[in-house]
């Protein structure tokens, strides 16, 4: 049976359930998605994700090893974790062990690790992971680019963290965090396997009636920067990395996300298939792979893609990016492309949908994004009945797409504009 949609009486608040009864195997998988409680509502740099990790170390009657060992010998996964705009608590296990599985999330959220113990261990993990990522560049060139393309929001801070603010984090920052953001009222459920309706609602009454609620939070409305700057770091690298982004102008709850799709698999999305890997990887081999995605989130919508290439070869590289791109917006799509993202996108979608979880997402997505359960299937039909005209009309209304920024990380300089540069040194061309 598909995925549906319902409700539960949790206190004061009506609470979404999605749910899918699936008996192909003995197992049941949970989540409970809180709402604004992800990167973006960081109170302090790294605070979310820090959070999501404390509640990682089991209990603190148990400690992380204890509670860890009776998770495995009932064979009990549960995790929590924290996207950008959400914190989520995954419990799955099998039906027969599926209500002792509940028992210890109750048992976890009554009993947190509130240990300095605890905290030191998740901040000692943390801080040699973000040492490690000052030698990754990919990743310095991702923050620029976050940092240059939103500039003065949430999400241009170092959502994951910093040394210094992961150093002075406390307990009691993490304890405010997660009681003022994590609330039955700000909850949904997520639930399917070999369960019925019933006993899926109650699972989810039970756990929720622990949580107290919580302020009602917005997100932060972000637009991407139409500036086009460009943001050079230079490091100690024997090649260049290349990330780009720029404003789209486009909604979360759009009715004609199909064209999205279809827009994003042909500039920079499908691979082979896609403009910018047939103009950069094939047609000159500066790059083993060049990727540009169109993201659609309630706080924000924006093009981003990446790409590395030998130091020799940057600036052709970036130029690349910006013609492939004007050229497609401007000229749009040949028929071809568009028959054969068709036959892809059509052909490709049982592979999207095999698996329960697969099935259960989508149904969050489309619940999350304000979306009838059965958008996909109504936007598969209108995928294959899309003319050339409607999608070239779609592409060329987009212009906002050639407002390309770029951060890219290259060949450390002694000299640039004529002065020492040390370690980091960043230039801005507007």
């Amino acid at each position: 049976m598909a995925a549906s949609l319902h409700e539960i009486k949790v206190k004061d608040t009506t609470v979404p359930v999605i749910f899918e009864e699936s008996q192909h195997l003995p197992i049941v998988s949970l989540q409970l998605v809180f709402k604004n409680a992800g990167h973006l509502s960081n109170t302090i740099d790294g605070v979310a994700d820090m959070s999501a990790k404390l509640l990682n170390e089991g209990t603190k009657k148990e400690g992380s090893i204890g509670f860890a060992s009776k998770l495995d010998a009932h064979a009990v996964s549960l995790h929590s974790s924290v996207g950008r705009e959400s914190f989520v608590i995954e419990l799955s296990a099998l039906k027969s062990e599926f209500p002792y599985a509940v028992e210890r999330l109750v048992e976890l959220l009554k009993d947190p690790n509130y240990t300095t113990e605890a905290l030191e261990q998740i901040k000692y993990q943390k801080l040699g992971w973000l040492k490690q990522k000052e030698s990754d560049f990919d990743y310095i060139a991702a923050s620029k680019l976050r940092a240059t393309l939103f500039k003065g929001s949430a999400l241009a801070r170092a959502y994951d963290g910093t040394v210094e603010s992961i150093k002075n984090l406390k307990l009691e920052d993490i304890k405010t965090f997660l009681s003022t953001h994590l609330g039955y009222n700000n909850a949904i459920g997520v639930i399917g396997g070999d369960l019925s309706l019933k006993e899926a609602e109650g699972y989810i009454t039970q756990i929720l009636n622990l949580f107290s609620k919580v302020q009602s939070k917005e997100l932060e409305k972000i637009t991407a920067s139409d500036k086009k700057e460009r943001v050079t770091s230079y490091e100690d690298t024997q090649q260049a990395y290349i990330f780009f982004g720029a404003p789209f102008d486009f909604a979360y709850n759009d009715k004609d996300q199909y064209k999205a799709k279809i827009a994003e698999y042909l500039l920079g999305g499908a691979g082979f298939g896609s403009r910018m890997m047939e103009e950069i990887r094939v047609k000159r081999g500066l790059t083993y792979g060049v990727y540009a995605s169109l993201r659609r989130t309630k706080s924000v919508s924006y093009m981003s893609g990446y790409l590395q290439t030998k130091l020799a070869t940057q600036e052709e590289a970036k130029a690349l990016i910006q013609s492939v791109t004007d050229d497609f917006v401007k000229n749009g799509i040949t028929q071809k492309e568009l028959d054969d993202t068709k036959k892809f996108l059509l052909g490709s979608e049982p592979l999207r949908t095999e698996t329960l979880s697969q099935r259960l997402g989508r149904a969050y997505n489309d619940y999350y994004y304000e979306r009838p359960l059965n958008f996909s299937k109504e936007q598969l039909k209108k995928i294959e009945s899309v003319t050339l005209k409607e999608m070239n009309d779609f592409i060329k209304a987009h212009t906002e797409l050639s407002d390309i920024s770029f951060a890219i990380v290259t060949k450390k300089s002694e000299e640039v504009g004529g002065r020492n540069c040390g370690m980091y040194c960043f230039a801005i061309l507007l």
